[in-house]
């Protein structure tokens, strides 16, 4: 009788952000693919242990909130010796539909870092966790392209997802030699309560494309702005 190995089990991933919404149904979408998942959490998540608690030992839970240097410092001392071949940051907050001359100060400050700052220091807290020819990925979002800001609205939110994608451009160009394929991901306009219940897209049906794309890029060379469909979103 012959046996056989599946090496998928090996596959090790990192989701940050894991609470609810989108990161959430990509630490259970990874599990489902037979990743071993190590997912965080600010607080106290009830969905992501009951989660946990459905994945035969796959999913494991850390407590973080990202905005503290000194918490990054200590998940990174937590997960000394681990092995990743994918690390995804999921981080976003909207303080609402504001022309920016009408934002204040306290409030710009906060959405910034936490949509552009806290992910790429995450990302380099992190990084050398990241096995050579393994991935890192960011939860970005089409509203931050550029040249697709043709709608009036949410413009401290597309800044902070401009800022975002300039500072993984950044990062992407300073450790161009490090092995690790570098992906900015655009999950399209979700109900979760960022997206909000009148949102076009489930998350139930839009996560398993971002895990697809997230699959088929890895080991690809550079860094890429790609949409769940892996079309490339203009920056």
């Amino acid at each position: 009788m012959s046996t056989t190995t599946n090496t998928t089990t090996d596959r090790r991933a990192l989701v940050v952000g894991a609470s609810r919404g989108l990161g959430l149904v990509l630490a259970e979408e990874l599990c489902r693919r037979a990743w071993q998942v190590v997912a965080t959490a600010r607080h106290d998540s009830g969905e992501l242990h009951a989660t946990a608690r459905t994945c035969d030992g796959r999913l494991t839970v850390e407590s973080l909130e990202m905005t503290d240097p000194e918490q990054l410092a200590a998940l990174r001392e937590r997960l000394a010796g681990t092995r990743l071949d994918l690390l995804f940051v999921n981080a976003a907050i909207d303080r609402g539909d504001l022309p920016i001359g009408e934002v204040p100060t306290e409030m710009f400050t906060e959405v910034m870092i936490t949509n552009a700052l806290s992910p790429l220091r995450t990302v380099e807290t992190l990084r050398d966790l990241v096995a050579p020819g393994g991935t890192v990925a960011v939860m970005s979002s089409e509203q931050g392209s550029i040249s697709r800001n043709t709608e009036d609205g949410y413009e401290l939110y597309k800044a902070s997802k401009a800022a975002l994608n300039q500072l993984m451009r950044s990062y992407a160009t300073r450790n161009a030699d490090d092995g690790h394929t570098k992906l900015l991901i655009d999950p399209g306009h979700n109900r979760t309560r960022l997206g909000g219940p009148d949102a076009p897209l489930l998350p139930h049906e839009s996560v398993p494309a971002v895990a697809d794309v997230l699959e088929a890029q890895a080991g690809a060379p550079g860094l890429q702005f790609l949409d769940r469909n892996g079309e490339t979103v203009p920056w």
